[in-house]
């Protein structure tokens, strides 16, 4: 087991390192790589070989129909990092944008961003929302569906097609809003970004974690989380006239905001959900007591150093007008239980940055 997992560990890293040493050389080379068009029978989206950064000069794609003035609301182009449940704290900083006046013309997210960025381009928020606040109880925990195969232990199809209840499923193209999800074909090394095709296929391979839930295969690709190659897509993102550029990096290294929550409601989230999850950790944890770090540990210190450099570069090299911080120590990657917690770090990130956006203005 731990061989097999270091062995997952250091391929990880490796596909980490050549997307940076990409990002590096598109840096010194001020040359448009070429988009490849990939059709399939049921879906449509497209790749950018060997990188998950583009120049700018592919970004703003106008149109006639999405460059009419808008005199009353300011536009947004919106990106949204994965991070596992602190991706939930998208749904705070949303709803005060939302709340603040502006208007989310499109988005861009990898993995929890874009399950978040899904629900919302439906008009399902409030019902998602609703939804996952009730993590805590046990009925959820029925819902992860454990596979323990060799590529992941935990299916999610479960959770998707409870979703589904809810979430209707639809066309990317048929959105009111544009919107963009990214995965990482792990077979061909290549970066995915659905545009088009079912908005369910797209955020399951999005979702993908390695090693935790199984890949999604879609001809001669095997997709995993686009947090692998890209976790905060801003290169995707449709850009309009006059928007502004919003991005939500929730595995930011800034100090942590914890909102008031009272002793009985921390303990009542915890309930039989957290505790089934806690054993299921220590099972694992237990099987590799010799070594420093257990099995979901090793995960999670791997992915987050590996997301957090390339977030830093991404950020560093496409700015946006607003960069609203989430700490990521807010809480872990399976910490789902703690859903109302997050969406209100999310809107204290968002409240704090938006008013420094506006002093500047001033």
């Amino acid at each position: 087991m731990k061989y097999n997992i270091l062995l997952i560990s250091t391929l990880l890293l490796l596909l980490g390192m050549e997307v940076l040493q990409a990002q590096e050389v598109q840096q010194s080379q001020k040359k448009i790589n070429t988009v490849e068009i990939v059709g399939d029978t049921n879906l449509n989206y497209y790749v950018y070989p060997n990188s998950s950064s583009k120049d700018t000069s592919l970004l703003l794609n106008l149109d006639n129909e999405n460059t009419k003035p808008n005199n009353t609301k300011k536009k947004v182009a919106l990106v949204l990092s994965g991070g596992g449940a602190r991706g939930i704290a998208h749904i705070g900083v949303i709803e005060e944008l939302e709340k603040q006046g502006f208007e989310i013309v499109s988005i861009s997210g990898t993995s929890m961003g874009a399950l978040v960025g899904a629900v919302y381009a439906l008009g399902k928020m409030e019902e998602y929302k609703n939804w996952i606040y009730t993590l805590d109880k046990k009925e959820v925990f029925k819902l992860i569906d454990f596979t323990f195969s060799s590529q992941g232990l935990v299916k999610g199809d479960k959770v998707l097609k409870k979703m589904k209840e809810f979430i209707p499923d639809r066309n990317i193209e048929d959105l009111k809003i544009n919107y963009s999800a990214t995965a990482t074909d792990i077979t061909n090394k290549k970066e995915v970004v659905f545009t088009k095709g079912s908005i369910y296929e797209a955020v399951r391979a999005s979702i993908a974690i390695p090693t935790v839930f199984t890949p999604v295969k879609i001809g001669d690709s095997l997709l995993v989380d686009g947090g692998v190659t890209n976790p905060v897509p801003i290169n995707h993102v449709k850009r309009t006239k006059g928007d502004i550029l919003i991005v939500v990096h929730v595995n930011a290294d800034v100090p942590v905001y914890k909102p008031f929550i009272s002793i009985d409601e921390k303990n009542k989230k915890q309930s039989k959900y957290q505790k089934n999850i806690d054993a299921f950790q220590n099972e694992f944890n237990s099987k590799t007591k010799k070594e420093k770090l257990g099995y979901f540990k090793l995960i999670n210190k791997t992915v987050g150093i590996l997301t957090y450099q390339i977030s830093k570069m991404t950020i560093e090299k496409f700015p946006p007008d607003i960069l609203i911080n989430v700490s990521r120590e807010s809480c872990d990657i399976f910490d789902f239980y703690k859903a109302a917690e997050l969406v209100e770090i999310g809107r204290h990130a968002a409240i704090n940055s938006l008013k420094k956006y506006n002093n500047k203005l001033d």
